[in-house]
């Protein structure tokens, strides 16, 4: 077994004083590097507390515990039911929506967190009566079977087609590989994607 290291005179030296000297010399080099402290985090709760949202274009205050997800503040305080609780972990994409234009988990992401920042859910993109090029192409296509998952992909294309207006089926599967449908509709939905982006006018 390795002995503890010891002092030029020879007197050995405790590993718990040991520890303590390298603890306090790796403290003291930060200092002198001019680490700075980290600013104080913006402490929130534990009782509820108004939060400012800006979803679908609209401001939208709700009162709500600091631990609530956005999942959650959607559904069960603004009545913006499209999004779905399925796995809970982010893993299937149904509670799908856009921050600042990027497709999110939303029950991964507390509602505190969107404070700031421009959520879209499906209920944004169009109507019945008015459907977005997206909506009207998982229509026309039957890209649903039980329609659960359809919301979280409805989101994720539309994210995907304002990225990449005309895609090839390899970038749409890879668009839309973080949502999962449990009917299996992927063909459809895949050709939904598709009928969307030939919608769309060309450039050049």
């Amino acid at each position: 077994m390795a002995k503890p290291p010891s002092d030029a005179d020879g007197t050995r030296v405790s590993r718990r004083a040991f520890l303590k000297t390298a603890g306090a010399s790796a403290a003291a080099s930060g200092l002198l590097a001019g680490t700075a402290a980290p600013a104080a985090a913006t402490v929130l709760g534990p009782d509820a507390v108004p939060l400012a949202l800006k979803v679908n274009g609209a401001p939208r205050t709700v009162t709500l515990e600091p631990r609530v997800t956005l999942l959650r503040a959607l559904r069960n305080h603004l009545d913006l039911t499209g999004a779905k609780e399925v796995c809970d972990r982010g893993a299937c994409g149904a509670c799908t929506v856009l921050l600042d234009g990027e497709p999110v988990a939303s029950c991964l992401m507390l509602a505190a967190d969107a404070v700031g920042h421009e959520v879209t859910t499906v209920e944004g993109l169009g109507t019945p009566e008015r459907m977005s090029p997206v909506q009207s192409a998982f229509v026309e296509t039957d890209a649903l079977q039980c329609g659960f998952c359809t919301p979280g992909f409805v989101m994720a294309s539309t994210a995907l087609l304002r990225k990449i207006p005309h895609p090839t089926l390899d970038q749409i599967k890879d668009g839309l590989a973080g949502n999962l449908c449990r009917c299996g509709t992927y063909s459809r939905v895949f050709e939904a994607v598709q009928k969307a982006a030939d919608a769309a006018p060309r450039k050049g």
